[in-house]
């Protein structure tokens, strides 16, 4: 039978920008996930999660000046600065040209989050309370619209082709990337920036969550020990803001250009759970079917995928159903299995991004990043984990795996490059 891949134009991953709790940098960022060297921290005095978390994942402040025009620094949300951040470094890091080697109207952008300008939102509300309806900018869709950082990037880049923005919560960013890829596969784009951030560190995004009981607890004595995804001692997730933004383009383009492609995107996944608002199916099943699309797109069998990036967000119910449905996909025959959320914290919409990041480049570099603060498996999440120490493997297939509030789930699938010339070539 003939590799359904073939009909396709492939789809390769050339360019990584980050925003997250362990820095911008890609490379180290990397090494952080292998170390594993935590991002998270004890929320610093004067921070709006003092008194309220134990633990949390912050971002790197940003200038907003150099990122959008000066007249409207005063009303870009921080998760627009972020995306933009995001989006500048893939583009120079894929180091293409737009409008010299990709015409503009065959260049799409495909951005995402989960609550979008939740933090100027809330700010704006507070404002009214006191001032009333002069209290209010004039500038306030322009600032809290889950569109408007998609709208900066296309903006700023001149990028004329087709645009959109996914809210499907903590599934979001994953979403944006299998649009890119079946953008691509249809012809209907050359080059797609495509990924998510998401900042909602304000009072109203925090108690939220914590009043919903979502997030870990009873860390305060060390802030890095709180993410304990497939652990027995998880009791939550942590929260944390950034975001990832990838470019993804033809290979053939990219070879034209002499380009470097770190991985190809080959298949995608998108299930919904049907169950409850805020609660995965407990017995993995949309999951799994998800799991088994992607991998049944990319042309594979479930023996030919080495690793695993789990969603695993270290809430009890998650992580059960989520064991539960790599177990069901491939049986006896496991994947190696990790979730980088040890150290970098839920990125709720954003996370998507920077975990497709980290499954890219452990696929570039035959490196796998193991599950920090994995000291006692949940025995109902018993499979192949990587722990303590990150993994040697080849470059096989790997899956990168997102869930969201709504029953969303997204899979991924990364294999080496198919390009010229790759990032272990460099």
């Amino acid at each position: 039978m003939a590799d359904p891949r073939r009909a396709h134009q492939r789809a390769v991953v050339t360019g990584i920008g980050l925003v997250t709790p362990l820095g911008e940098d890609v490379d180290e960022f990397f090494e952080a996930l292998c170390l594993p060297r935590s991002g998270l921290v004890r929320p610093p005095a004067g921070h709006v999660a003092e008194g309220l978390l134990d633990a949390v994942g912050i971002a790197p402040e940003l200038d907003a000046a150099q990122l959008v025009p000066r007249h409207d620094t005063g009303v870009a949300d921080r998760f627009s600065l972020m995306a933009v951040a995001a989006a500048d470094a893939a583009l120079a890091d894929a180091g293409i040209k737009i409008g010299e080697d990709v015409d503009p109207q065959r260049v799409a952008v495909v951005g995402s989050t989960g609550a979008g300008g939740m933090i100027t939102f809330e700010r704006q509300a507070r404002s009214s309370g006191e001032r009333g309806s002069s209290g209010v900018t004039s500038f306030l869709y322009a600032a809290f619209l889950p569109n408007m950082s998609t709208a900066r990037i296309a903006i700023k880049h001149g990028i004329r082709g087709y645009s959109s923005t996914h809210t499907t919560a903590c599934a979001a960013s994953a979403h944006a990337i299998a649009e890119a890829y079946r953008l691509i596969s249809a012809d209907d784009a050359d080059v797609v920036v495509c990924g998510g951030t998401e900042a909602t560190l304000g009072l109203t995004g925090i108690a939220g969550f914590r009043n919903a009981r979502a997030l870990a607890t009873g860390w305060s004595e060390d802030p890095t020990a709180a993410s304990r995804p497939f652990d027995t001692r998880r009791n939550g997730f942590v929260l944390s803001e950034g975001g990832g933004m990838l470019v993804i383009e033809r290979a053939d383009l990219t070879d034209a250009r002499d380009g470097v492609g770190y991985a190809d995107l080959t298949g995608w996944g998108c299930t919904t759970d049907a169950f409850h608002l805020m609660m995965p199916n407990p017995d993995g099943s949309g999951v799994a079917q998800c799991l088994r699309t992607a991998i049944s797109r990319a042309g594979l069998v479930p023996g030919d995928i080495g690793y695993v990036n789990a969603h695993g967000t270290g809430t009890k119910i998650g992580d059960i159903a989520e064991a539960a449905a790599i177990r069901q996909v491939f049986g006896a025959d496991q994947p190696a299995v990790s979730s980088t959320k040890g150290v970098t914290g839920h990125l709720l919409g954003g996370a998507g991004a920077v975990e497709a990041a980290a499954t890219v480049l452990a696929v570039s570099r035959g490196l796998l990043p193991p599950t920090r603060n994995l000291d006692e498996p949940d025995p109902r999440c018993d499979l192949d984990h990587v722990r303590g120490t990150a993994r040697r493997a080849p470059a096989h297939a790997a899956l990168s795996t997102s869930s969201a509030f709504g029953g969303h789930n997204v899979a991924l699938v990364f294999e080496p490059p198919s390009t010229r010339r790759n990032r272990n070539q460099r």
